[in-house]
Parts: C-alpha cells; structure tokens; sequence
C-alpha cells in the first residue's frame, strides 16, 4: 500500500500534533511557574500535559468519524505517540538550554519567547520524521484512514 507522504501532508499532521502539544506545554509550565514548582517537576507536568491534549485532539476527529473510546484511544496512540515524544523531548530541551527561561516568572518576556522558539524548533524538526513515519504507513498516516468518513477532515 503506498502512502501520501508529502511534505504538506507531514506539516499539516506535524502542525496536528503542535496544537495538543503546545496546549498542554503551555498549561504545564504556567501552571508549574504559578505554583513555584520545581523545573523538573514543571518539565514533567508540561510533558505530561502535552500529551494529554495530543491524544485527546486525535481521538477528537477519529471519535467523530464514528470510532468507540477504546479505537478512537488506540489509532491516537499509534498516531501520535512518536511525534509527541520527538515534539517534547525537542522543545523541552531547548527550553532548558536557554539561560534563565524556566525561572522566569510569568509575566517575562523571556519565558514567552522562550516557550515560542521551543515550539518553532519542535515543529520544524518533527516534520521529516512525521513525514518519514506517513511514508511508511505509520504515525498520522494512520489517522488519514477514518477522515472523510465524518465531515471530510
């Protein structure tokens, strides 16, 4: 079975992926920052979180095209999974690479574009390995299967 793997198509999937993600990474670190947590604890909530979301916004679609939980939870884990660790361990890394983002409080503007830039890095980078992954039938090719099946994703 040959697989629709272009560099739009990994983008589109990559871009997917980034919004659960960055939702739940943001939710983690203002919610770590705001308790005064400590950065590995924060690091830890965020990731969590991220993948929290990523999964939910997959299952979202895929319940919608007439899935039960169970399914739905499992084409989400076989989609997203690798893409999610690849998008964290990449954004978290270079958010703690920069001096001083995560013990700048809230209000900074450091902390944002810090935040920002991980994102950006975390998108560029996991696009040719989600590309890599749809080439070959895995990842968010798996997805693509059950759209049109509800209102044409």
């Amino acid at each position: 079975m040959e697989h629709k793997a272009t560099w739009s198509a990994a983008a589109t999937a990559t871009l997917h992926c980034l919004t659960g993600c960055a939702i739940g990474e943001v939710l983690g670190m203002v919610i770590g920052t705001a308790l005064g947590l400590h950065n590995a604890a924060t690091v830890v909530l965020a990731i969590v979180l991220a993948f929290v979301f990523g999964y939910a916004l997959t299952m979202r679609g895929v319940l919608r095209a007439g899935l039960d939980f169970g399914s739905a939870l499992k084409v989400a884990l076989v989609a997203d999974t690798v893409s999610i660790a690849v998008m964290e361990l990449l954004d978290n890394a270079f958010l703690l690479a920069v001096p001083g983002a995560m013990d700048a409080g809230l209000s900074s503007a450091l902390f944002w574009a810090s935040l920002g830039g991980a994102l950006l890095v975390a998108f560029v980078l996991t696009t040719p390995v989600n590309r890599w992954m749809m080439s070959r039938g895995r990842g968010h090719a798996v997805v693509h299967e059950f759209h049109g099946q509800s209102h044409g994703h």
